[in-house]
């Protein structure tokens, strides 16, 4: 509905956009489902491994679903197109069809900064459910309590969690790994002899599978870097020359090292 500029006053202008304003909010959700789901059907890679831009009819065709119903499916598949094309995640060519854009690069499977794995981590239902018990954490909490929200809705810390449920404890290791491929990717190119000069010795602390260790070690040879992390997410990882594992607990100790790094 549309009203000429004229035909509403200044009160009501405010209301409508105080509205809009709750609605944007309110259904912000699906813009991170939406791209989830464009995950979970590798959307960017068939369009990717088209070559060329990709139209919708032929992105239908090419996705793994259902498509007993094609005029249904061809409509919710553009509805979906829509909104991450609205998110920026491709591009839509008038005739042509659709392209990658630099945001959807990074969600490609094989791209060596892929962040799929923190993506499904990130918006995995266990991840999620502890917004809903956001409120619930907030009337329970006091001085002497160390509970998080996620301790709220699952009755126990994540990494506790997490030792006890092997899928989500991979989802967890792989979305961190994922992470610190990018962060250490440029960390290494842009700082290179700086960040790290004269160490001889580093301990990454809750270094998880030992991305962020490894790729410092084969950098810089001279540091002999010490994974720190829970007995059960490193156990079976085997080092090298200077890179070794560690299990433990930092709230107890921490091995000594001339740096500590804990990347948050």
């Amino acid at each position: 509905m549309a009203f000429p500029n004229n035909d509403i006053g200044d009160e009501t202008r405010q209301v409508l956009a105080a509205q809009a304003h709750i609605w944007n909010h309110m259904f912000n959700y699906i813009n991170s489902m939406s791209l989830k789901c464009a995950i979970q059907l590798e959307i960017p890679d068939i369009i990717h491994s088209h070559g060329r831009p990709m139209n919708l009819s032929d992105l239908v065709e090419a996705l793994p679903i259902n498509n007993n119903n094609k005029a249904k499916t061809h409509d919710c598949v553009y509805r979906l197109m829509r909104i991450l094309v609205h998110s920026g995640f491709f591009i839509q060519l008038a005739e042509e069809g659709y392209l990658l854009t630099p945001t959807s690069r990074l969600l490609l499977k094989d791209e060596p900064m892929s962040m799929i794995p923190l993506l499904k981590f990130d918006l995995d239902p266990n991840l999620m459910d502890p917004w809903h018990s956001l409120s619930k954490w907030f009337n329970n909490v006091s001085d002497d309590s160390n509970t998080t929200p996620y301790a709220t809705a699952h009755g126990m810390p994540l990494f506790k969690y997490a030792e006890n449920e092997p899928r989500l404890n991979h989802l967890f290791n792989e979305g961190m790994a994922s992470d610190s491929r990018l962060v250490m990717t440029v960390l290494i190119q842009n700082g290179k002899g700086i960040i790290f000069e004269g160490l001889k010795s580093l301990v990454d602390v809750g270094g998880g599978t030992g991305t962020v260790a490894k790729a410092i070690a084969d950098a810089f040879p001279q540091i002999n870097c010490t994974v720190f992390d829970l007995p059960h997410v490193i156990e079976g990882l085997e080092g090298s020359k200077n890179l070794s594992f560690v299990g433990g607990d930092m709230f107890n100790s921490i091995p000594s090292a001339n740096a500590i790094l804990l990347k948050v």
